[in-house]
């Protein structure tokens, strides 16, 4: 990440106890973090903020959207954006017939924190 400028990252996760430490542990190493707990949220985000790097996604949210359905429009829209999913079940992302779920790098969970920086850095540069 350079140094003049915050990488802003949204986060799709209803789990509130996941959200909130990913949003605390990813804003401490200086990224601006947008938080979503459902698809209706993260539709908004992505409609109303033009600027955004990332977007970490769980696979399985309420409302019968997966974060998939959420990331393909996405980069459809932004092909810049840099997606991860984050998911206790990755063999579910890795079997649907998204192209991007084939593309973006899958955490699967519990994973170790700096193992996400680690990506996202990578994802980043």
């Amino acid at each position: 990440m350079s140094e003049d400028a915050q990488d802003v990252v949204l986060i799709v996760e209803d789990d509130p106890s996941i959200l909130m430490v990913l949003s605390a542990y990813l804003a401490g190493e200086g990224y601006r973090v947008l938080q979503a707990e459902n698809g209706e949220q993260a539709f908004e985000i992505l409609a109303s903020k033009p600027n955004l790097d990332m977007m970490i996604t769980d696979f399985r949210l309420p409302g019968g959207i997966s974060g998939v359905q959420i990331a393909e429009p996405a980069v459809k829209l932004r092909p810049e954006l840099k997606v991860i999913f984050i998911s206790g079940y990755p063999q579910e992302i890795r079997e649907s017939d998204s192209p991007i779920a084939h593309k973006a790098p899958i955490l699967a969970k519990p994973f170790d924190l700096d193992e996400l920086q680690d990506l996202m850095q990578q994802l980043l540069s």
